[in-house]
């Protein structure tokens, strides 16, 4: 297949070229850099900022909506406006500076808008506005005296047709909705205000006169969708609430067939290529395994690894995603595979995210081996092969050593971070790469470990965050999807309670109790915070973090080094406490854990490093610190890390929100059940969908603007089937616009990742 170098590739179309310009020689340097916090860069960015919601000449926002911090654009009518400080001839100097206040209203509840400055500006706000005068006010959200207020906002005065008549500038706009019907309110950003982007997106709009339709006339025709530059005017110009929708509809659907299009591109791409049968070979390094193994593979196990297998003996290559509950065995899963492809005469490289996972994956890989790890050394079994670890502090000495044993082939299994990604990580036969944690790479990281291959390498993908179809479809459409659901025998139930910090203070103590009960028994604990200091924010570790809910007012969170000095010097203070996180040094972080997995330390105080990979059989406690600042999956993760071997396990979630918020009803759902899939489905509704995403797999710039993934899962199947159509018809996208379509998802996807690395 041809392939399309997101660097190197121009673009094919005139369209593309428009919407590839930069927004600066549309509408300014200075107007440009405005946009930038929006993530807006270029003119097809900024067709693609819609409005949140549209207003009438008449229609009015809902004030009691509003919540104090927020940067908020509304529509609304002034009730009256009063000076208060101005100086008059006889008195120039009064303490106090001159303000105006004016009082707005949804025609059910009031809001003041308070303005500072210059009495001859204060006049001429007050002139602006006047009693019954309908306008937009934009600004933060403040409070004042116990009341939500707008603090020194602009606005703009509209007449009944929704044109621009005046503002807090002498020099306000009047190009901003002139004429049309429909007000939008778009999201802004910094000083960046909702007329300041309808003028902006006048301008690009006048700027793409003309453009032809990127989709064929028959994907359009099936989509039932408007063309493409009616439907940017529709949504920046609407003339009514229908037109609006058409518009946003195409959008959306925009959205959903440019990344199935890319993903089925992918797909066909992959299969063009030639790799090696991996076929399995009887009585060799994986049956000597099985051997080994004291338990059975559950059912699960047996039909995934079918699954896999089938896939190693094709002549192209294997493109998979192993998604299973915590616990469900997806190591051994991966495991397996590799010691067929060893068997087969190829090497594996498993590609870890953080240097702790890839340390705990080399640990317990070799653990698991056993002397079947010990290839290339004397006295080693037959089938055995070598097993290395690879990561960025790896000692000179160490890196040299690991690098060589991957390049001869003395070393079947390599295991590493980003660093297996650099240029003197060479192999003698990469046969199979196995990815870990996929929601934290890209796809761009999978193709460059790939280029070390004389062949392309078969692909696994793991992820212990269980996937909806919907989301799948989207972030993972270029791959097979192998599920593991079922729990291998032996694991221990797990017993999850809330505990309300504010209301329930002695249930805390109880916790710490219950942990020195536990360790009494030869049992261990974790006690997971939401930032490493009092200095810090939470997530400081690169976590993902929920966030209180509603915006309450909360306290700020409980941070590991402070947790950590009062719990040994304290409650705990009679066992082995230590504490881990992402900050110390990869060293001193492998020593606490390794101390901790052998049971050498009773406790570990830890920040969410702890989240993937630690497998403690012997750990029955967790105690999560403000759990609210966590996410679902999150949470159902961290739980995961217990109740992994005999013993029953107790998970604490300590919160401060109330009853009320949305954060306690995700709480709420992860004590309801231990279900993953069925809590990312709760998950998905509650979170934005750039969070589901993630930015390593949709780009800086092309996150989900409009699609909502549960909402618009029957368009996203749509335009999976489409897009499969398209390119069954014209595999190699010789059609200039689908070609387009593909580069410009590759290149926000390749660009991102640039500038991550």
């Amino acid at each position: 297949m041809t392939t399309l170098n997101p660097v190197a590739s121009p673009w094919r179309t005139d369209t593309f070229r428009r919407l590839a310009t930069r927004l600066d020689k549309v509408v300014g340097s200075k107007t440009a850099k405005q946009f930038e916090p929006l993530k807006i860069f270029t003119v097809g960015d900024l067709m693609r900022h819609v409005p949140r919601r549209y207003f009438s000449g008449t229609e009015l926002s809902d004030l009691s909506l509003l919540q104090e911090g927020e940067e908020v654009a509304v529509m609304a009518e002034v009730v009256d406006a009063r000076t208060f400080n101005l100086p008059d001839r006889s008195n120039y100097r009064l303490p106090s500076k001159p303000r105006l206040e004016a009082t707005i209203t949804d025609h059910r509840g009031r809001l003041t808008c308070t303005f500072f400055g210059q009495p001859r500006l204060i006049n001429y706000w007050q002139d602006q506005l006047l009693p019954g005068a309908r306008g937009i006010f934009a600004g933060k959200v403040t409070r004042f005296n116990g009341r939500l207020q707008l603090a020194h906002p602009d606005f703009v005065i509209l007449n009944e047709h929704g044109a621009v008549i005046g503002g807090a500038k002498h020099n306000v706009s009047l190009a901003s909705a002139s004429g049309v019907p429909l007000v939008g309110l778009y999201p802004m950003a910094g000083k960046l205000r909702t007329w300041t982007i309808a003028d902006c997106a006048a301008l690009a709009l006048n700027s793409l006169s003309g453009i032809e339709d990127p989709l064929p006339e028959w994907v359009r025709h099936a989509a039932n969708v408007a063309d493409l530059e009616p439907a940017f005017r529709a949504v920046h110009q609407p003339t009514d609430q229908v037109v609006a929708t058409t518009g946003r509809n195409r959008l959306r659907f925009d959205e959903a067939f440019a990344l199935q299009l890319t993903m089925a591109y992918r797909r066909a791409d992959a299969a063009s290529h030639r790799a090696v049968p991996r076929t399995r070979k009887p009585g060799g390094l994986l049956d000597a395994f099985d051997e080994r193994l004291p338990f059975l593979l559950t059912k699960g196990q047996i039909a995934v690894t079918e699954e896999i297998m089938s896939d190693l003996r094709r002549t192209h290559p294997m493109q998979r995603l192993l998604q299973g509950e915590v616990g469900s065995g997806k190591t051994l899963v991966a495991l397996r595979a590799m010691l067929a492809v060893i068997d087969a005469g190829g090497q594996a490289a498993l590609l870890a995210p953080t240097e702790v996972l890839a340390a705990q994956h080399f640990q317990t890989i070799t653990r698991m081996l056993g002397e079947l790890a010990s290839g290339g050394t004397l006295g080693a079994p037959e089938h055995a092969t070598g097993v290395v670890l690879i990561t960025g502090s790896s000692s000179a000495s160490r890196r040299r050593e690991a690098t060589l044993q991957a390049a001869t082939g003395v070393a079947g299994i390599v295991i590493g971070t980003h660093a297996l990604l650099s240029s003197d990580v060479k192999f003698a036969d990469l046969g199979l790469i196995v990815v870990d944690e996929q929601h934290r790479f890209g796809v761009e990281q999978r193709a460059a470990l790939s280029a070390k291959a004389n062949a392309r390498p078969h692909v696994l993908v793991m992820t212990a965050t269980p996937i909806p179809r919907s989301v799948a479809m989207t972030v993972f459409g270029d791959l097979e999807t192998s599920t593991l659901r079922e729990i291998p025998a032996g694991r221990a139930e797990v017993t999850t309670v809330v505990v309300d910090t504010v209301h329930q203070p002695s249930w805390v103590q109880r916790g710490w109790q219950r942990i020195v009960e536990e360790v009494g028994k030869g049992r261990q604990a974790y006690v997971v915070c939401a930032r490493i200091s009092s200095n810090s924010s939470p997530g400081t570790d690169g976590e993902n973090l929920g966030g209180s809910a509603d915006g309450e007012a909360a306290p700020p969170a409980v941070a590991a080094e402070d947790l950590f000095e009062e719990l040994r010097n304290g409650p705990l203070a009679a066992l082995r406490v230590e504490m881990v996180h992402g900050q110390l040094p990869s060293e001193e972080k492998d020593a606490v854990m390794g101390r901790f997995a052998a049971g050498e330390t009773d406790v570990l105080v830890a920040t969410t490093v702890v989240e993937v990979g630690v497998d403690v059989p012997n750990a029955s406690v967790m105690v999560i610190h403000d759990a609210d600042r966590f996410g679902i999956s999150q949470l159902h993760q961290l739980r995961g890390r217990i109740g992994r071997g005999a013993h029953p396990g107790i998970c604490l979630l300590l919160t401060t929100a109330s009853e009320q918020s949305s954060a306690r009803q995700r709480l709420d759902a992860v004590t309801s059940t231990r279900d993953g899939f069925a809590l990312a489905e709760v998950d998905l509704e509650q979170r934005r969908e750039g969070d589901v995403l993630g930015a390593s797999q949709s780009g800086s710039r092309s996150s989900l603007k409009l699609l909502q993934v549960l909402r618009d899962a029957d368009l996203i199947a749509q335009a999976r089937s489409l897009a499969q159509q398209c390119i069954d018809r014209d595999p190699e996208l010789t059609d200039p616009g689908l070609a387009d379509i593909v580069l410009d998802v590759e290149m926000d996807a390749a660009g991102d990742w640039l500038e991550r690395t």
